[in-house]
């Protein structure tokens, strides 16, 4: 056993019981209770920029809601006040109430940085019209035969099993049915206690169907035990924090499945110390090691239709977008060129930036990255004008001033719409993968990962594949109340900041700036509507339990039926001006650019060519764009 799957398991082994871990709590005064409350009433009513949609959309009122629960408080004292749980609970259930994995109220200590846990996993799949679960996952040491992986649940706690899950969804905060329900199957196993109150229960009992056909029962206690750590600090005044677009739940309990399920590819920091990463593509069916194994995973996988790359982004939750599109783009280049089946499911997103950066190595267009909306409040008005000029370094909110002052004469609901993403950032390599690419999500694609598969598709990527009808529809950028105190704070303190410090290491989080898409859908909001896939798969057995055999055929399928084009271009030439060499494949025509001007025009009569263009002496950025019957399809950037 390594040093780290030692520690791993010391940690699963230390895991608490339910009961005793709630002994733990109980540590809010009366003083601290009203606090966080009047603080959630700040966040609410004057930093929320959904809050007009929800109110719209779901017929809730957050804000009478907390007032009430201000009240109740207030007529309360140490001795007659409601135990913490019911407390929490309450405060949780009306951020809850607007159904947005971004705004949530965080849980103090001890909650914070544990999970609840049952020792297995469920996933559903559909036979012909009936939706059936199976358990796909035993933590290790907790699987005793005839129950382990395959088995089917028909029950929970005596409830059939399609209603628990939906009675669960019920209770949390999927946006739209596809994404409570999955929520709601998720939690069924697994609750991270930074967002989620404590199960009430403290053991359910799993009826099931053996591999025999014979019905069983499983009791199973809920543990407790601390969760691997986030990469990024959100709290921190960071390009990272200010440009967080991330469902803290779905990351926590991806965090949590790795620690669980594949303690192998869990890493303490960003990127791992790798000390040889191949650079030979990867054979079929083989993996290509990769320096970010909590962020990537890159394959080589066989279809009845071909051999094609499968490159899984797990999370957009770094530090650094630069390298995290590098070590994307290096994977992508070792995988077969012929097609690329890029899956995001179950990612909660996590840095714009990276999201978005991302989307100009799959095509030759040039990239629009979202625009972003405040609400109109004084407060945000307040916030924006103490950061027009930037003079942290960190934030530069100048854009969104003129419209934050205009909106008192006008009565506009929100800002003017400029994009988080930097325009030449989302656009400085260009285009590097020519094959063709399909997009696979789920309902849990959220956030950062809502605003890629959105920019997937409004710029025509390729086919997006939802194994669900729509992803989790969170289209926002959030902020959290620390860096919001910060803002206020920075670089000298605001008189009369409604922000005060939270008690017990409690925290809240609130979407800041709303998100719309662009090109064909321009204006349209991400938040609650989603990305609606071009083909629906419903997840079959096989693809549970034979590594998404069926899944990754429906996708093969349809790259074979998409172009292969080539564009790979190399300077050339030893004396005098340069020379590019072309090497290309279903194209027709270049175009040559250095540092943004046209230089060259060629006919591609024959796969490879060598061209004279002129001017290509001199240092600059060549780009060559490559079309096919007047369109273009691909496009090659190099800096010579």
């Amino acid at each position: 056993m390594t040093e780290q799957s030692s520690w791993m398991a010391k940690r699963l082994a230390d895991a608490a019981e339910l009961q005793d871990f709630l002994r733990t709590a109980g540590t809010l005064t009366l003083a601290d209770r009203r606090t966080l409350v009047q603080q959630a009433l700040v966040l609410i009513e004057q930093n929320y920029v959904h809050l007009p949609l929800k109110v719209a959309m779901h017929a809730v009122n957050p804000v009478q809601r907390l007032r009430l629960l201000g009240l109740r408080l207030s007529r309360q004292t140490e001795t007659s006040m409601d135990p913490e749980w019911r407390f929490h609970a309450e405060l949780a259930s009306i951020f809850h109430s607007i159904r947005d994995l971004h705004t949530n109220y965080l849980l103090p200590v001890p909650f914070s940085g544990k999970i609840a846990y049952l020792p297995f996993q469920i996933e559903e799949y559909y036979a012909g019209e009936e939706r059936r679960y199976l358990v796909t996952r035993v933590v290790a040491g907790h699987g005793t035969p005839p129950f382990g992986p395959g088995v089917e649940v028909t029950h929970w706690n005596g409830v059939p099993i399609d209603r628990a899950v939906d009675v669960n969804a019920a209770r949390f905060a999927g946006s739209n049915p596809a994404a409570s329900h999955s929520r709601g199957l998720q939690s069924l196993t697994i609750r991270p206690l930074r967002t989620h109150v404590p199960p009430d229960e403290e053991w359910v009992v799993l009826t099931y169907v053996d591999s025999s056909g014979i019905t069983q029962e499983l009791r199973a206690k809920w543990r407790i035990t601390e969760n691997l750590p986030p990469f990024v600090n959100a709290d921190e005044l960071t390009t990272a924090a200010m440009a967080q677009g991330l469902d803290l739940g779905t990351d926590e309990i991806g965090r949590a499945v790795k620690m669980l399920y594949v303690p192998q590819a869990v890493t303490t920091l960003e990127t791992a110390d790798v000390a040889e990463l191949t650079t030979a593509p990867a054979a079929p069916g083989a993996d290509v090691p990769t320096s970010m194994p909590g962020v990537f995973r890159a394959r080589s996988v066989v279809t009845p239709s071909g051999t094609f790359g499968h490159l899984r982004v797990f999370t957009f939750n770094v530090n650094d977008p630069d390298g995290f599109v590098a070590e994307f783009v290096r994977l992508a280049e070792l995988l077969p060129q012929n097609g690329l089946i890029l899956d995001v499911r179950g990612n909660g997103g996590g840095h714009i930036f990276a999201s978005e950066f991302l989307l100009q190595t799959l095509t030759p267009n040039v990239i629009t990255p979202e625009p972003a909306q405040f609400i109109t409040t004084p407060l945000n008005g307040r916030i924006c004008a103490q950061h027009e000029q930037n003079p942290t370094g960190q934030i530069d909110l100048g854009p969104w001033c003129p419209s934050m002052r205009q909106a008192l004469e006008t009565g506009s609901v929100y800002s003017g719409g400029f994009s988080i993403t930097p325009a030449d950032g989302a656009n400085a390599i260009g285009q590097r993968y020519h094959g063709p690419v399909v997009l696979i999500t789920d309902a849990r694609c959220y956030s950062a990962t809502d605003i890629f598969s959105a920019g997937f598709q409004d710029h025509k990527i390729g086919p997006v594949i939802g194994v669900d009808d729509n992803t989790g529809a969170g289209g926002a950028n959030v902020w959290t109340h620390e860096l919001l105190k910060l803002l206020l704070e920075l670089p000298e303190p605001a008189a009369g900041s409604p922000y005060l410090p939270l008690p017990g290491q409690a925290s809240m989080r609130v979407a800041i700036r709303r998100t719309v898409r662009v090109q064909d859908l321009a204006g349209t909001p991400v938040e609650d509507l989603g990305v609606v896939p071009d083909h629906r798969h419903r997840m079959t057995r096989a693809d549970l339990l034979q590594d998404n055999a069926d899944l990754l055929r429906l996708a093969g399928r349809l790259l074979a039926e998409l172009p292969v084009r080539r564009l790979d271009v190399e300077l050339g030439g030893t004396t005098g001006e340069l020379q590019l060499v072309l090497r290309t494949s279903l194209l027709d025509r270049a175009d040559v650019y250095l540092d943004g001007r046209p230089r060259l025009t060629v006919d591609l009569t024959q796969d490879e060519l060598t061209v004279d263009v002129p001017g290509l002496a001199a240092a600059g950025v060549i780009r060559v764009e490559g079309f096919h019957e007047g369109r273009l399809v691909a496009a090659r950037t190099l800096t010579t």
